[in-house]
């Protein structure tokens, strides 16, 4: 971003993670997950790690034909250690697509940052 944009980006970026994650957390909890409030979120930040590793390949990548692969193998990778989490929670059989569409949508939004920027 320009510098003169590079807090309300930053800014932006660090809400829209605590938000999501929490939105995340308690659905996980409506859905009668048994699982700690702090110990989802931990988890969840922990999950976007592929993330980060895509959004410094692209710092240095231009090319929209790497990116995009890379940015759709990355939130695959979210998206599979989530519900590797999740699956630990108890989250009933008929429920764990309910589960699982918002973290797709979380991670997603993030990895369409990543490949706009």
């Amino acid at each position: 971003a320009p510098p003169d944009q590079s807090l309300p980006t930053f800014s932006s970026v660090v809400v829209l993670i605590s938000v999501g994650s929490v939105v995340v957390t308690l659905q996980t909890q409506l859905l009668g997950g048994h699982v700690s409030f702090f110990q989802a979120l931990c988890v969840l930040g922990y999950c976007i790690a592929p993330l980060d590793i895509a959004a410094l390949i692209s710092c240095f990548v231009q090319l929209i034909y790497v990116r995009v692969p890379v940015c759709l193998l990355c939130l695959a990778w979210c998206v599979w250690a989530s519900m590797k989490f999740f699956e630990g929670t108890k989250v009933a059989a008929n429920r764990v697509l309910l589960a699982v569409y918002p973290l797709f949508l979380f991670y997603f939004i993030l990895a369409w940052m990543i490949l706009i920027q």
